[in-house]
Order: structure tokens, then C-alpha cells, then sequence
């Protein structure tokens, strides 16, 4: 593996990183927004990452590109969350107030686990730069 492909990987996994934490702020603003009705509910939202593995030939050499892609973001379809809230002003003719699927326990743990592979991400692409320099400094 080339260091241009180490730097393709580690990008790729630092730009899903970065959408994760975007969904997870997302998320996490909207954790206490209140709605009258299941369908006007914010619901949970999580990117879905692939493995990205192509071999690719050509030239003398056969090259492999790896990384991680996002698929997509899906809504969670875990319950929502009404509570009998009768003098509210969104409440249905029931008193219920309808509210998000969010669990913020487990986005704060999703958020602190994808700042965690960023900056491991990070230290791998300035690990491997510090490489290239130290073999170019031995042809000098």
C-alpha cells in the first residue's frame, strides 16, 4: 500500500467521521423538540458506512483503493416518545405531546466515539506524512 493510499483511507474515514458527527449534533439539537402529531416528529437519524475495496489494474503495478463510504442517513424506527402533556400547547385532543426518538446518553457515547476515530485518523495521516518526509530526507 502506497502512502497516497494511507492518506486516501484516512480521509475518507475522517469525512465519515465528520458526517456522523454532523447527524449526531443534528440529533442531539433536536432531542427535546415537540410535535402534535407522529408524522411532523423529528425522528433519530445515523449514516450508514461501507467498507470501500476496489482492486484496480493497470500499469506494472496493481493498485487497491480502500477507504469507507457513507451509503446514506436513515431514520431511526425506534418508538417515539409521547407524553400526556394535556395543557401544552402542541397536545392532541388526547393531551398528548409527541417527542423524538433521541436517546442522548447514546449520542453523546456516538459522538464521543466518532471524535475519537477522527482524531485517531488524524494521527495516522500525520504519522504517515512524517514518514514521507524522513525517506525523502535519506535521498539528500
Amino acid at each position: 500500500m502506497s502512502i497516497n493510499a494511507i492518506f486516501d483511507v484516512a480521509g475518507s474515514a475522517m469525512s465519515a467521521q465528520s458526517i456522523r458527527l454532523n447527524t449526531v449534533a443534528s440529533n442531539l439539537a433536536n432531542a427535546q423538540t415537540a410535535s402534535s402529531s407522529t408524522g411532523q416528529t423529528y425522528r433519530a437519524r445515523h449514516p450508514v458506512f461501507a467498507p470501500l475495496y476496489r482492486e484496480l489494474t493497470g500499469g506494472l503495478a496493481d493498485e487497491a483503493q480502500a477507504g469507507v463510504q457513507v451509503l446514506g442517513i436513515v431514520e431511526s424506527d425506534a418508538p417515539l416518545q409521547p407524553r400526556y402533556e394535556p395543557h401544552h400547547p402542541l397536545a392532541d385532543q388526547q393531551g398528548y405531546v409527541y417527542y423524538p426518538n433521541v436517546n442522548v446518553v447514546e449520542e453523546m457515547a456516538d459522538m464521543i466515539s466518532a471524535s475519537r476515530s477522527f482524531q485517531i485518523n488524524v494521527q495516522l495521516v500525520d504519522a504517515a506524512k512524517t514518514l514521507a518526509q524522513r525517506v525523502l530526507a535519506l535521498g539528500q
